[in-house]
């Protein structure tokens, strides 16, 4: 065993590391033309000459060199010669295609004539880039958080938190996992050497390691008087449930806090049992010890069968006991590996379970509530004391020693075989013996200092700050000249897939194929695309995916005032969170149509959130699958955590609301708001007896604002009945009735949160493009450009033979040029 390593090797390391990363380094269109219709013809569609015209007639009125409206000039190009101007002419796309321009208030071509301009366009990009595709180029990815813990777990079957061990990953386009946006800095190197050294050491795991203590806190605004969730056993109320490492067979001891119930409510509003509150601790579901839980000492405190009486505690000692935290301890025996701990209270009969409208009066508020039941505070964990092995099952030395040594003469074949397996699978290719040469340096200086397992741990340590292992370098061919587009090799190609639908590292049966050459077949490549969605890891889309899209991440740091929505906490944070992921997993695990999104009059919801909705008949925190009547809830449009995050701490915002429809649903972001121009007034005395929408009228009085109001505030005022954490209304704050009817730029009326619903579902083929740009974003780790459109076009249509269901779009993506190719430096 390694007691005290050398400086010298911690610098091998860290100059490894740092020097790594360095070099890595026949038709006829009718045409309105004022008082005379214009005849666009083409043998097989319009003239070219024509289609100018047509231009010049309803653009460059405006996009000329002299108006230079939105800084974009039409007067100097030529539709003949599309392939030019290729990042121009797609954004004339977009505009043409979301009726966007002309503007509603300007002359416009008819249908027929803006069908064939269109057509023209996509036709001609299409075609050059199915001639000569551009894929782009990647940038160097380095892992993010999320997908370095899925390694480790994947690779070591070890669970790490790794908020633990690294810093928030940076964003882009919605996304952490963008090539450009994982930076690299001198503290990340350190973190990354920190978190090796500890993961290999939990990996291997020693007989002399120290103990330890984890502390495990539950949120304070959590209200802990039902079973908290689906790992708590029936029966139990409040609590709370930790995944714990242990990493040696032995002695643990395991400390709760809990906190004693406020008994500060007025008499009879709350119905109590006398019994003893039975404290019980458990692993894996097997209890660990249950501890009875007497009321406070003081006789002051007194209860009755109408509730609390009016006593009080008379002095310190008195009021810690009454209302102070306490701890219970138990010490207990653990095998190694990762075990879910729980420590929760038994329900009692007597008590108030959950939200029951016999056990309260109609006037309570969920804040009222708060501390009228004793909560467990945090457990603390610590251990292992006593050790008695390394753990015979665990599962990580499982996964690391293929085989062990018998004697001295055996340690080096050994070591080979065990680091080669990990570093094939670490750096997701078959090793060199140059990879093997760096490896087995370092399992050398270990085993200098040690024995087998300390030259194996230090070893995996060199791996896990490889670059090969950090980052996802795409290495150009030699034959292939600068610029030029090519495939993939089978290897990059498995990793990109694997990133992409599992967050993680590719797995043996994966990597299998892509050593054979095999994984290039489309057959193959199918296959394995349906069998990797199929498995428990895809659902890192949801995790992922679905949760940065729709902002599901920004539910931690919501924080609504507490005074204006008094019944507000982490129950109903966490359950509107819960209740979008489960309804987008289902969406993935039963392979709909991505309309549905918007389209489904289904929901998950618990009693928590059910209430909030002002659904009836839903008992208990247990999440279950609901069929909606009401139309206003259906589908993501109807989900209280997406009107959350889009709203402030002390009302609604029909702008932050516009804009997320317009850029996540519709793909239509709105430019950045100018310079100068002064903030919404909040609601005051002094704009008292004025409506949200009449604030904004005066807003939008400012003709710099209006352009792009004009398109965000109808799609935000038409749910204007959610408020600020969805629950649903018809006045507003000041008693004033909420106004939901709404004009879009194109004529479009809106009413209400069902209506803007509709209108969305009309246009269902602009939303599935938006989610398939979105996902593309996701999949490449960049953003896309006005040359990956025309593979965007070709997932869309080949997608829609099967309705754009989530396995057609996903293996289309796939499929796609910009995932299987990439462009030569």
């Amino acid at each position: 065993m390694v007691s005290n390593r050398s400086e010298s090797v911690f610098k091998s390391l860290r100059l490894t590391l740092a020097l790594s990363v360095f070099l890595y380094a026949g038709t006829t269109w009718q045409v309105a033309a004022g008082a005379a219709d214009e005849q666009v013809t083409g043998g097989g569609g319009a003239s070219t000459a024509s289609l100018q015209r047509l231009i010049d007639r309803y653009c460059v009125t405006c996009h000329n060199e002299e108006l230079n409206t939105a800084s974009l000039r039409l007067d100097n190009v030529d539709v003949g010669h599309v392939t030019e101007n290729g990042a121009l002419w797609e954004k004339a796309i977009h505009k043409l295609r979301t009726g966007e321009m002309p503007p509603a208030d300007r002359p416009q071509p008819s249908r027929g004539a803006r069908k064939a301009l269109l057509s023209h366009l996509v036709t001609t990009l299409d075609d050059a880039a199915a001639e000569s595709p551009n894929p782009g180029r990647p940038a160097v990815h380095r892992l993010n958080r999320s997908e370095y813990a899925n390694a480790i777990r994947d690779l070591l079957a070890l669970e790490i938190d790794s908020h633990d061990y690294l810093p928030t990953d940076g964003a882009d386009f919605g996304f952490d996992n963008i090539a450009d946006s994982l930076n690299v800095s001198p503290m990340l190197l350190e973190r990354y050497m920190m978190a090796a050294s500890k993961i290999s050491r939990q990996a291997i795991v020693d007989m002399g390691i120290r103990p330890s203590t984890k502390i495990y806190k539950a949120p304070k605004a959590l209200l802990q008087f039902e079973r908290m969730g689906e790992e708590f056993s029936f029966g139990s109320r409040g609590g709370i449930a930790a995944r714990h490492h242990f990493p040696l067979d032995g002695e643990y001891v395991i400390k709760v806090d809990f906190e004693s119930p406020n008994s500060n409510h007025a008499r009879d509003q709350y119905q109590r049992s006398e019994a003893l509150e039975r404290l019980d601790i458990r692993m894996d579901g097997t209890r660990i010890d249950v501890f009875n839980i007497e009321k406070p000492k003081s006789d002051r405190w007194d209860y009755n069968k109408n509730g609390f009486a009016d006593d009080k505690p008379v002095d310190d000692e008195d009021l810690a006991d009454w209302r102070g935290a306490r701890t219970v301890e138990a010490r207990f025996q653990a095998k190694a590996g990762t075990h879910t701990i729980i420590a929760t209270f038994l329900k009692k009969t007597l008590a108030y379970e959950g939200i029951r409208p016999r056990h309260y009066p109609a006037f309570y508020t969920f804040s009222s509530l708060r501390n009228s039941e004793p909560g467990v505070i945090e457990i603390q964990i610590s251990g292992p004391y006593n050790a008695t092995g390394l753990g015979e099952e665990n599962p990580s030395r499982q996964k690391i020693f293929i085989c062990y040594p018998t004697n001295a003469e055996e340690e080096l074949e050994c070591a080979t075989e065990i680091l080669s397996n990990l570093a094939r699978h670490a750096y997701r290719r078959p090793v060199t013996a140059g990879d093997m040469d760096a490896i087995l340096t370092f399992y050398a200086l270990g085993r200098s200092e040690g024995d087998f397992e300390d030259g194996i741990q230090f070893a995996l340590e060199r791996i896990l700050v490889s670059p090969s292992f950090l980052f996802r370098v795409e290495a150009d061919p030699l034959e292939h000249a600068p610029g030029e587009a090519f495939y993939l090799s089978d290897l990059e190609l498995a990793s990109r897939l694997s990133f992409f639908l599992w967050s993680s590292i590719p797995d043996d049966e994966l990597l299998d194929l892509a050593e054979q050459g095999r994984l290039k077949d489309p057959a193959v490549l199918e296959r394995q695309v349906q069998r990797m969605l199929a498995d428990s890891r895809s659902k890192s889309l949801v995790e992922n995916f679905a949760t940065q899209w729709l902002y599901l991440r920004n539910m931690e740091a919501v924080t609504p005032d507490v005074n204006i929505f008094p019944d507000f906490d982490d129950n109903l944070r966490e359950a509107m969170r819960r209740e979008t992921e489960l309804f987008f997993a289902s969406q993935l695990k039963e392979d709909r149509s991505i309309a549905e999104l918007l389209s489904a009059n289904y929901t998950y919801l618990n009693e928590r959130l059910a209430k909030h909705y002002g659904i009836p008949g839903i008992s208990g925190s247990h999440f279950r699958r609901v069929e909606l009547e009401d139309r206003n809830r259906g589908g993501l449009m109807g989900q209280a955590s997406i009107w959350t995050v889009t709203s402030y701490a002390t009302r609604t915002s029909p702008v932050k609301r516009g804009k997320w429809i317009l850029e996540n649903l519709l793909g239509s972001p709105p430019p950045p708001p100018p310079g100068g121009v002064p903030p919404l007034p909040e609601p005051s005395k002094e704009t008292e007896g004025m409506t949200m929408r009449q604030l904004f009228e005066q807003h939008r009085k400012d003709p710099l604002c209006a352009s792009c109001h004009v398109k965000m505030d109808p799609l935000g005022f038409a749910l204007e009945n959610f408020d600020a954490i969805g629950k649903w209304r018809t006045h507003s704050a000041f008693g004033l009735e909420l106004d939901t009817l709404g004009t879009m730029p194109d004529g479009t009326l809106l009413d209400g949160p069902a209506g803007l619903r509709d209108v969305l579902m009309g246009n269902g083929e602009e939303f599935t493009r938006t989610v398939v740009q979105k996902l593309l974003i996701y999949a490449l780790g960049r953003g896309v450009e006005y040359y990956d459109q025309p593979a965007i076009r070709g997932i869309m249509r080949n997608a829609a033979a099967d309705d754009h269901r989530w396995s057609s779009v996903i293996m289309e993506i796939v499929k796609s040029t910009p995932f299987q190719m990439r462009r030569a430096s």
